[in-house]
């Protein structure tokens, strides 16, 4: 995966392409923090970051699944017990 930068400076680099010439290469360096700003706001995460979070959800929801399994089976021996008596 890009660095975060990379993709920053990749980023500004195509806006500045498509805007007029600025020889000081002021606009570049401002889209740029520009961006980077933005993109600091929006609370982004790695792709390893998500897969990790994922693994996490999808190890919550068997459990959850096992559990709930688990209580309907008590709920069942305790309907059948009150059956019997």
């Amino acid at each position: 995966m890009e660095k975060p930068r990379a993709i920053f400076e990749q980023l500004a680099d195509v806006v500045a392409s498509v805007l007029p010439n600025d020889p000081s290469g002021d606009f570049r360096k401002n889209v740029q923090a520009s961006l980077k700003s933005a993109c600091e706001r929006i609370n982004l995460v790695t792709r390893e970051e998500l897969e990790v979070q994922e693994a996490v959800l999808q190890r919550t929801r068997e459990k959850v699944e096992k559990l709930e399994g688990q209580v309907a089976a008590l709920e069942a021996q305790l309907l059948e017990g009150k059956d019997t008596s």
